[in-house]
């Protein structure tokens, strides 16, 4: 998410009579071809939506990743490669990013992919899959548990906050951070190529310690839709998903980065964490240090034993 701001869920019927019991056991074996005939064909046809699209890899538990804001899936390619052997990985590519098409202009963009997500899950996975985010990702994620709490078995946030909006400030609100979200949204449209480009390299530079994975970032920003990107920013920037945590049931881990150059100092970083998710039951909270916002870039083998430790 911070790649434009920075700290930023048979019965069985017994005949009475044999031929009643051979009829019935004809019928049903129609009905069960039928319905896996059904479900198999669904499972092949592509999830048709504009707000998102989904590459699957593997067998075994359903494991959803989610990028975060401006991201491509490709940011969870290692991962999901080394989890395909024992997982049914879902990468998921969220329109308007990364060069994905976008049909909204500057409508919504939060609630729509959670509600798309939502659906996806009921339809192509075993209905709980453990979801993992990125940033602006694990808040979405965040809002999937919330609101379709039968849907999400357990979550991973990566460097995520229930509040972005708080980066302006402890006292910030979502009505005192309104105006400059908009603002925000509003600039990205009207910046120039120019300096829409050297903005994202200066970002970047925050958000990776990783040079190959910085680029990679900066690309994908310059391949998304800026009223996507806008809108994304300002929806995600004016949601507070911190009234919603204590009734939370859900096991979350929230994974976090610290950085001693270049970003954020650990101390900083607990405070901040701590506090956003103190009102969520039986978090975890796990900071991992000389990571900046892309931990699984900057910590890979870190990132995999804490995924590993996640999904057991």
């Amino acid at each position: 998410m911070l790649h434009i701001a920075r700290h930023a869920g048979r019965s069985t019927l017994r005949a009475l009579l044999v031929v009643s019991a051979v009829a019935l056991a004809a019928g049903s074996a129609v009905s069960i071809a039928r319905a896996e005939t059904s479900t198999q064909a669904q499972a092949q046809a592509p999830f048709v939506s504009d707000r998102l699209s989904v590459e699957v890899v593997g067998s075994g538990p359903d494991v959803v990743l989610i990028p975060g804001l401006g991201s491509s899936r490709e940011v969870w390619r290692a991962e999901a490669e080394r989890l395909k052997a024992t997982h049914r990985v879902h990468l998921v590519q969220l329109a308007g990013f990364a060069g994905e098409p976008w049909s909204h202009g500057d409508g919504a963009f939060l609630q729509p992919v959670v509600d798309e997500l939502a659906r996806y899950v009921a339809e192509r996975t075993t209905g709980r899959p453990a979801v993992i985010g990125h940033s602006m990702g694990a808040l979405t994620g965040l809002l999937l548990a919330q609101q379709h709490p039968e849907r999400v078995d357990r979550l991973m946030s990566v460097d995520s906050l229930p509040f972005f909006g708080s980066l302006f400030g402890p006292t910030a609100t979502v009505e005192t951070v309104r105006p400059a979200a908009e603002q925000m949204a509003a600039g990205l449209a009207a910046t120039s190529d120019e300096d829409f480009l050297a903005g994202q390299r200066q970002t970047a530079n925050g958000m990776s310690r990783n040079p190959a994975e910085r680029e990679r970032i900066v690309q994908w920003s310059l391949a998304a839709d800026r009223h996507a990107l806008g809108a994304a920013m300002r929806d995600v920037m004016t949601t507070d998903a911190r009234p919603g945590l204590a009734a939370m049931t859900t096991p979350v881990t929230a994974l976090y980065a610290s950085d001693a150059d270049g970003g954020a100092p650990a101390a900083m970083a607990d405070a901040m964490w701590s506090s956003q998710y103190a009102a969520l039951p039986g978090v975890k909270l796990a900071r991992i240090d000389d990571s900046r916002h892309f931990i699984m870039a900057d910590q890979p083998e870190v990132f995999a034993r804490a995924v590993d430790e996640f999904l057991k």
